[in-house]
């Protein structure tokens, strides 16, 4: 993930100047334990301003609106009491090339400043500290100890020091070329080294930005290099350090992040704000997408397992208590035969009541005749009561076994991180298997919303079409958002997602509509990989719920069946 270097943070501040001060503060709110929002509303608009002191994605910038979940942190608490309804009224650089930025809050612009707020980005040593007008500590967000640091503690109650200087040569735009020039290529080496090596201030971004504007390669060793490519990269330096100081910073998208600088090849973007808070966003997204469609599968996997081998012991049980009628015929032969067992018998061979055919019968020496009887009585009567028990904890395992299939399957279709809903979506799935009880909740449960996005399509006549992508959707799309015109469609007794295509009244689908749905039907489903997959539609009426299902199971009637061909389904 690139850095949230100096330049980039300078970027930032500019233009949280000149667009966002000053601006009143009416709400703080804390999404976890490395990000903290500020409502701000100045007079032409409002936003949220996200601070973030995550090791790996620090950041400020105004950001898009925080999930609506309970906000649990005391950070929040401290900082909502402190500055909630006051203006923030100024931000600034606490020093050249310190990635630390001094929010300042007063009653009204133009007076005192009562509160402080440091934002720190330095990677792993990120930190937001609410200091009173005295530099006193009020609040970090992280406490550091002695113990953590040797260097600075960072606690309630003492003053706030800046973070220690920063060692080794400071960029300055009067040092000569000449002077610039030996300093890199003092000890020979890889250009974007050598840069980073020489200079503090500078990050490994802007680094490969200069070296690639002056037409080079950041693994060049400065040892090939000639005079007028050392000519080239320090004008290209030069050309940075202005782009600072001026405050003309040209944004955009590149193919591995994004620039502030414009200094490579990028795709161009008008409001910094807006770019840097999707890079970072997205990043993160991407990274507990992955961390949690992981951890989701494995349990899914696992708790199917235990499921599969649950079932598999009833199976054998309930075959075991089908022999419980053979146990009967035995006991009704020795109850007809009884003249026939003599004392100290081992067994006794006897025609079969419905085949005359002979059948041995083990015996007990030390019974009688009747007892030996009644022993075969009683091992059926245990193996019937067995089969009784058995066949609705079967049922039970079955259930769940489907269940668990669904969400198996839901997980298999979410892969890939395209887009915050694919995370909102996973994040739907953890709620729901939390709710099942097969994971444990670590935050309050997010309610369930109309407004979860399905996949959506259009078929070839124009009709809507609408995708369940987990089992909450899936309710949704069934139970609420259906009405009379709709059809809904499933794959036949194949795990999958629920389908609707809407209609409006007194319209008719074509057949390449039904086509096109049970295509879409069969591709979100666990039989994508096959040539051609029964799906069947009926209308919503015809759908229900069984009492104590869990979600996305529904049972249906008066269906069709229709052919759906999922390698027909653009995977784009």
């Amino acid at each position: 993930m690139q850095s949230f270097d100096f330049t980039t943070l300078l970027a930032i501040k500019v233009d949280l100047v000149a667009r966002w001060l000053p601006a009143r503060i009416e709400q703080v709110y804390q999404q976890d334990r490395f990000t903290i929002y500020l409502s701000l509303r100045t007079l032409k608009k409002r936003g949220w301003l996200c601070l973030c002191w995550h090791p790996e994605a620090a950041r400020i910038c105004i950001s898009e609106p925080p999930p609506k979940i309970p906000d649990t942190f005391t950070f929040s608490d401290q900082l909502r009491h402190q500055v909630k309804g006051l203006a923030l009224t100024g931000i600034e650089a606490i020093a050249d090339w310190e990635r630390v930025l001094d929010l300042q809050f007063a009653k009204r612009p133009g007076d005192e400043v009562l509160w402080h707020l440091y934002v720190e980005i330095m990677g792993k040593y990120s930190n937001v500290i609410l200091t009173d007008a005295r530099q006193q500590i009020v609040a970090p967000a992280k406490q550091v100890g002695n113990n953590q640091s040797s260097v600075r503690s960072v606690q309630t109650g003492q003053p706030y020091e800046i973070p220690p200087p920063l060692t080794g040569t400071l960029p300055k735009r009067e040092e000569l070329q000449t002077s610039w020039q030996e300093r890199v290529s003092l000890v020979p080496g890889k250009l974007q080294q050598q840069l980073l090596n020489s200079y503090r201030g500078i990050s490994p971004k802007v680094a490969t930005e200069i070296i690639t504007a002056a037409k080079l390669s950041p693994q060049q060793v400065t040892t090939t290099l000639q005079v007028e490519d050392w000519q080239n990269l320090y004008q290209s330096w030069l050309t940075w350090l202005e782009i600072q100081t001026t405050e003309k910073f040209t944004l955009g998208k590149t193919d591995k992040g994004y620039t502030v600088l414009g200094l490579v090849p990028h795709l161009p973007v008008e409001d910094v704000q807006q770019l840097i808070d999707n890079y970072y966003c997205d990043n993160v997204n991407q990274r507990l997408f992955r961390q949690l469609h992981h951890q989701l599968k494995q349990k899914v996997i696992n708790v199917l397992k235990k499921s599969d081998r649950k079932a598999d012991t009833f199976r054998d049980r309930l075959q075991e208590s089908t022999e419980a009628e053979f146990y009967r015929q035995q006991a009704d032969l020795l109850m007809a035969h009884l003249h026939l067992i003599k004392p100290g018998m081992l067994s006794i061979e006897l025609n079969d009541f419905e085949t005359n055919q002979p059948l041995k019968i083990k015996l007990n020496p030390e019974k009688n005749p009747v007892q030996n009887a009644q022993s075969y009585y009683k091992v059926h009567q245990k193996l019937k009561r067995a089969k009784n028990a058995v066949i609705p904890l079967l049922t039970e395992v079955e259930t769940e076994i489907s269940y668990l299939q669904q969400v198996k399957t839901a997980l298999n279709q979410l892969d890939n991180y395209q887009n915050p809903q694919d995370l909102e979506t996973l994040s739907e799935i953890k709620d729901e298997l939390i709710e099942q009880e097969y994971l444990k909740s670590d935050r309050p449960l997010s309610k369930l919303k109309d407004n979860s996005q399905p996949h959506k399509f259009t078929t070839p006549s124009g009709h809507q079409l609408l995708v369940g992508r987990n089992n909450r959707q899936n309710d949704i799309l069934t139970f609420r958002t259906a009405n009379d015109y709709d059809l809904w469609f499933h794959t036949q007794e194949i795990p999958g997602g629920h389908v609707l295509l809407r209609l409006e009244p007194g319209a008719v689908p074509q057949q390449e509509d039904l086509d096109f749905t049970a295509n879409i039907a069969a591709y979100y489903s666990q039989a994508r990989q096959s040539e051609a997959v029964p799906v069947i539609y009926t209308k919503p009426k015809h759908v229900y719920k069984p009492k104590g299902a869990k979600p996305g199971m529904a049972i249906y009637k008066n269906e069709t069946v229709i052919w759906g061909k999922p390698q027909l389904i653009d995977h784009d």
